[in-house]
């Protein structure tokens, strides 16, 4: 048998499925927390909510600053476009910034207070984890 026949022959009888459509970011909804006007995000996976993995993606606006917050779980994120600068701990301390450039990942563990900011510029990045999840902040003490 010719081997073209033989994959359809083999794909005819395990029920081959149809290609999945790629998940386009542009094609889903978006929102910005009020408290954070240059913050947008959207669920590409999953939501804060469902159980298992989700991605999510994020957008700042130049000069964004993210206080300090917790998650419930570990949180991967890979930046996609500009520099995203991290930082750890309860409280924002200018000397202990970190730049994660491009393509570059940093993880922030479950229940580790960190911090972000858009300090050159536009970023970009995908966070991963597994729900459910949630953004919760680190109050003043």
């Amino acid at each position: 048998m010719k081997p073209a026949l033989t994959l359809l022959s083999l794909c005819l009888s395990l029920g081959c499925a149809a290609q999945p459509e790629p998940i386009r970011p542009e094609a889903r909804a978006w929102f910005s927390p009020p408290q954070l006007p240059g913050l947008r995000a959207t669920w590409l996976l999953g939501t804060e909510k469902d159980a298992g993995a989700y991605v999510l993606r994020v957008q700042l606006a130049p000069g964004t600053r993210i206080p300090p917050h917790t998650h419930p779980d570990t949180r991967h994120s890979t930046v996609l476009r500009g520099t995203l600068y991290v930082g750890f701990g309860e409280r924002v301390d200018e000397a202990r910034w970190v730049a994660v450039p491009v393509g570059a990942l940093y993880v922030a563990p479950a229940g580790v207070p960190h911090w972000l900011w858009a300090k050159d510029g536009e970023v970009e990045y995908q966070e991963t984890g597994s729900g459910p999840t949630a953004t919760l902040p680190v109050k003043p003490s």
